[in-house]
């Protein structure tokens, strides 16, 4: 997997700002990052003409103001022992695009965005970074606490979940192999299992030693290093295997989930997968990694900024 060295923190003015630093401090630190951009983007300016004649600092003031108040934050909530370069960026525009230009003008390697439940204010989640940006994208809950002690992967045995794994096995052994992986398939009894002659329960037994035998073919293509990897079988009951995970990262006290980007190749570089889609949408407790190969989006990310 590739290194943390370029960092995208998304800044809003809010209090959500103090945790995004926390945790570019704790990614720098572990990484051995050598650059991080806090950025602020100001929603589309519209400034009558003459206005801007009569008062011709008004934005060039504006930028400097939003620099100060980024600086302040950093100040009071970066362990100042941490040496990283830093630079603070003010851009005007829509959001999304502002920051997924940034990141490929850079050659980010995350993007760093938050997740809010009660703060005022609407955040800068979207879905939208995560389907577009051209590299992983870590969303964390507003509150949440910079650790990595318990890594939860859902996994369907795919290359992306593949992606996803080795990202976590290298979180955990930057964290000399404090961290423990855990890693989640949730499978599913299909509605036509009674025409098998077997009964439901039986059914689902079968189904759970077919995700056993995955898994073990699975994770021999892996090198799982010195990780602590546990395997986890959930039986999916309502046909919605984002609540499982969820649950599940809830009931292990997850510090962390990660997910694998689907789109692997240019051509589907825009899919994220449904799994990830909706956690995105509906966790709003655990920081969520969406792992993206660097790069993959490149070639098709400066048509993407023009639509």
């Amino acid at each position: 997997m590739y290194q943390i060295k370029k960092i995208i923190v998304c800044l809003d003015q809010s209090d959500m700002d103090e945790t995004l630093v926390k945790f570019a401090a704790f990614i720098a630190k572990t990484n051995q990052s050598k650059k991080i951009y806090f950025t602020n983007v100001i929603r589309n300016l519209s400034i009558p003409k003459d206005i801007l004649a009569e008062f011709p600092n008004l934005i060039s003031n504006m930028v400097k103001e939003r620099e100060n108040q980024m600086k302040k934050v950093v100040a009071e909530n970066f362990d100042p022992n941490i040496k990283v370069s830093s630079s603070y960026i003010v851009k005007e525009g829509q959001l999304s695009k502002k920051i997924l230009k940034l990141a490929n003008e850079k050659s980010a390697d995350l993007i760093l965005v938050g997740r809010k439940t009660s703060l005022p204010g609407s955040g800068v989640v979207s879905q939208r970074l995560a389907r577009r940006a051209s590299c992983s994208l870590l969303i964390v809950p507003e509150n949440s606490q910079p650790k990595v002690k318990k890594l939860l992967v859902p996994s369907d045995f795919s290359d992306y979940s593949k992606d996803a794994l080795e990202e976590a096995i290298e979180i955990a052994e930057k964290n000399e192999g404090k961290s423990e992986i855990f890693c989640q398939n949730v499978y599913a009894v299909p509605s036509g299992y009674h025409f098998t002659g077997k009964s439901y329960e039986e059914f689902s037994e079968i189904m759970l030693q077919n995700a056993t035998i995955n898994y073990k073919k699975f994770i021999r293509k892996i090198d799982t290093k010195s990780s602590k990897i546990k395997p986890l079988y959930t039986k999916d009951e309502d046909d919605d295997p984002v609540v499982d995970i969820i649950s599940k990262a809830g009931e292990i006290k997850a510090d962390m989930i990660i997910i694998g980007a689907k789109g692997r190749t240019a051509a589907t570089a825009l899919f994220i997968g449904s799994m990830a889609e909706r956690l995105i949408q509906m966790n709003d407790k655990v920081p969520l990694l969406v792992t993206r190969p660097k790069g993959k989006n490149a070639g098709i990310i400066e048509y993407i900024l023009e639509i």
